[in-house]
């Protein structure tokens, strides 16, 4: 290759490199494009814009999937948001922890399982005050006691599980009956074994 030639090819890549930086330039920072956004959109990027420019792409994607659930919001919503938030910063490490390992676990099951769990809380929140916070009591007694006591608890749920209503009734009567010394004896001695 003469020099001459060689010149010629270095000026046509020294060119062509120019003419792709000026492209790279032009362009400004990749993902969504700025001047593709609503008003709202851009007004907000541009608030932001030394955040939204050290950003990846993908970032960018949910910060404005983000922006625009947020914009979608009743005012209710909004304010309940902006309360757990506050909640949330006010908690420990370890709480702040816990918080995201559950929110990760709800992600995490089948929608099938969300939506039992969804209605099941619609539920307990239609409970009268006084009613739902006897629950909450019961759960608080039921997760300070000793492993052994909440077995004992469970397998007790289970039995009552396969009662039929003429056995559940009979043990409610027999309940109701006892004294509060038997009442306590018989939580005392545990389960006992199923009739032959």
């Amino acid at each position: 290759m003469s020099r001459r030639s060689l010149l010629t090819f270095l000026a046509v890549i020294l060119v062509l490199a120019l003419a792709a930086l000026e492209v790279a330039w032009a362009q400004g920072p990749s993902g969504p494009d700025i001047d593709r956004l609503a008003p709202d959109e851009r007004a907000m990027v541009e608030r932001n814009l030394e955040r939204w420019q050290k950003l990846g792409p993908v970032e960018r994607q949910r910060l404005l999937d983000n922006y625009r659930r947020w914009k979608s919001m009743s005012l209710e919503q909004r304010e309940a948001a902006r309360e757990n938030l506050k909640r949330f910063r006010g908690m420990s490490p370890e709480e702040r922890h816990r918080v995201l390992q559950d929110f990760q676990r709800w992600g995490e099951l089948p929608e099938a399982r969300r939506q039992e769990l969804q209605q099941a809380y619609d539920r307990f929140q239609q409970l009268p005050a006084e009613r739902r916070e006897r629950i909450l009591e019961r759960m608080r007694q039921f997760e300070a006691l000793a492993p052994e006591q909440r077995q004992r608890v469970m397998q007790n749920w289970e039995r009552w599980q396969k009662m039929n209503p003429e056995e559940r009734q009979e043990m409610r009567e027999r309940w109701q009956k006892m004294t509060p010394e038997e009442r306590k004896a018989a939580r005392d001695q545990g389960p006992r074994p199923p009739a032959p």
